[in-house]
């Protein structure tokens, strides 16, 4: 299972919506869900250069971390920059339930897709009832 945590999501939410001002640079954008044996995890990151973005995994911790710099050239005037640049961080707990050992990861029109197994231990498996005989043969005899 996927838990997903970020603690100052709601105060930033909430800080953007009295000051009318972003309170740090946006998180990035996510959906997460299981498909068959995998689970699948999207991250919005629209303008950034594949290169910037690093993966990793410790201890079940997945961190993704990425980098959008701004378009402009070095030393122009902004006129207007909405768009947010910089690092963008985000952590997710992976459930001991996932193989963190064969995460796929691929970017295409601004979206990482994160494929994510489920561990061969945590798939549900049909466990065999043997028997058919008499046991009360058997134990007497």
């Amino acid at each position: 299972m996927l838990m997903r945590t970020d603690p100052f999501r709601e105060f930033d939410r909430l800080a953007q919506q009295v000051l009318g001002t972003a309170a740090r640079p946006s998180a990035m954008p996510m959906d997460a869900y299981r498909a068959g044996d995998d689970f699948i995890v999207h991250f919005d990151l629209p303008g950034i250069d594949p290169e910037t973005i690093e993966l990793d995994v410790e201890r079940n911790v997945l961190n993704v971390r990425a980098e959008r710099r701004s378009p402009a050239p070095e030393g122009a005037e902004p006129v207007v920059a909405e768009r947010p640049t910089g690092t963008f961080t985000r952590q997710l707990f992976l459930g001991e339930t996932l193989d963190t050992e064969r995460i796929d990861a691929s970017y295409e029109a601004g979206v990482l897709t994160l494929r994510i197994p489920v561990a061969e231990q945590a798939k549900p498996r049909r466990i065999q009832i043997t028997g058919g005989g008499d046991t009360r043969k058997q134990i007497g005899n």
